[in-house]
């Protein structure tokens, strides 16, 4: 694990993406944080207008990591401009405080290929995420996760 003291923000946001990026949330106010990447990349999470809340952004995650993982199958067949939108929902277990199960729908007009073709292609990009999604991989197989607390002065941005 990281020594979490040799930590610090990202000084500056055109360095190349390491593997194993740190991200970081800095909190904002009450139940309110920026989540920052060392791409310059933020998002507001937490509770109350623009933000999204730690769940939705997981169901965000594993429904664009569908989305990515079987993009080029799609754009093979259906050119780079095709238009997509992907849905997901996930079943919660309310007394467990988690989540039980994710659907993840992704819709695009497939009308202009061929209905063999059409099979071929859903095959392709199901093998493809099957392949890439590092998110869905997670999911199924489950992961652990560490935390700490540690007591020392943060800079404010």
């Amino acid at each position: 694990m990281t020594d979490t003291h040799s930590l610090q923000a990202p000084a500056s946001t055109n360095s190349a993406p390491s593997t194993n990026p740190v991200l970081f949330l800095q909190r904002q106010g009450v139940r309110q944080y920026v989540a920052r990447n060392p791409r310059g990349a933020e998002v507001l999470v937490g509770e109350g207008p623009g933000r999204f809340t730690p769940g939705e952004l997981l169901k965000i995650a594993v429904a664009g990591c569908n989305a990515m993982s079987s993009d080029k199958r799609l754009v093979d067949y259906l050119g780079a401009d095709f238009a997509q939108l992907i849905g997901v929902t996930a079943e919660a277990v309310e007394e467990e405080d988690r989540y039980a199960s994710f659907e993840v729908e992704l819709i695009q007009d497939l009308s202009s290929v061929q209905a063999e073709e059409r099979a071929a292609l859903l095959r392709r990009a199901e093998a493809a995420i099957q392949r890439h999604c590092t998110i869905g991989h997670t999911l199924v197989s489950g992961a652990t996760y560490q935390k700490m607390f540690t007591d020392e002065p943060v800079e404010e941005n």
